[in-house]
């Protein structure tokens, strides 16, 4: 499977870029898969039903199917959170796995930016970032797409991956 990554500060554009990519790459026949990193506590289950209480009372995983699809639920409980390496061993094989996050890890990625939020770029300082998606003009080493610009990134990054 190949790898490519979507970094970026919060409110950077990450989550809608991320969501136009698999649009566009998948009607284009690609198949694709995504890993999203959070920064704080989530949880896919609700309190009260069937799965959660399973996983209150002590599973170390919960499967949930039907006949739409299925979840695994994986109680880290006082496990360390598991790395990109480890995870992506999880998936199914596809063509392509689009990562949002993990921006300290070693995979290739593009940079979302946003003027307006006024945190300043990660890609001069980290070669792993192979260009910028912004919503402003940037004069960089590297190329720079209209963050709106979908077709173009993802040219860009199946180009970087070799599909």
């Amino acid at each position: 499977m190949r790898i490519y990554g979507v970094v970026g500060w919060k409110n950077a554009g990450k989550t809608g870029l991320m969501e136009r990519l698999v649009t566009e790459i998948t009607a284009r026949g690609i198949s694709v898969s995504t890993i999203k990193h959070a920064h704080h506590s989530f949880d896919v289950d609700h309190e009260g039903k069937d799965s959660f209480r399973h996983r209150q009372a002590g599973a170390t995983e919960v499967l949930l199917a039907s006949r739409n699809r299925f979840a695994l639920m994986h109680e880290l409980r006082q496990e360390h959170e598991p790395s990109l390496d480890d995870l992506l061993p999880r998936l199914s094989p596809v063509d392509l796995v689009l990562i949002e996050g993990y921006k300290r890890d070693q995979h290739p990625k593009i940079e979302a930016h946003r003027a307006e939020t006024g945190n300043p770029l990660i890609a001069p300082d980290d070669p792993t970032i192979r260009a910028v998606a912004s919503d402003t003009p940037l004069d960089l080493d590297r190329p720079v797409f209209d963050l709106d610009d979908t077709k173009a990134i993802a040219d860009f990054v199946l180009a970087e991956v070799g599909l």
